[in-house]
């Protein structure tokens, strides 16, 4: 895909780490993992874009966990600034796609 053919890594911030397994119980491990599984899909996040470009990625853990996560991209690498469990929505979304 376009969108991560320069991707160099992730860039994380560790109150994002913390507020995912906080409030979600999703670790940093788990949201990278989505984006080397297969099945992953992304669509601009144009509700969360007014400051910059974001994106939603859908996508399965090793374990099968399906998570949505929200990222930008900040100097090619990945920056997670959020990650739960997919909702009904979502999950129907994702396996319909």
């Amino acid at each position: 895909m376009e969108l991560f053919e320069k991707i160099e890594g992730f860039d994380w911030d560790h109150g994002n780490i913390l507020k995912n397994w906080i409030k979600h119980g999703v670790t940093a491990g788990e949201c990278e993992e989505i984006f080397f599984n297969e099945s992953l899909l992304t669509v601009d996040d144009n509700k969360h874009s007014q400051t910059e470009k974001r994106y939603l990625a859908l996508g399965k853990t090793n374990e099968e966990r399906a998570l949505t996560v929200i990222f930008t991209i900040r100097e090619n690498k990945i920056r997670v600034t959020s990650a739960k469990d997919q909702n009904g929505k979502e999950r129907n979304y994702y396996e319909k796609n």
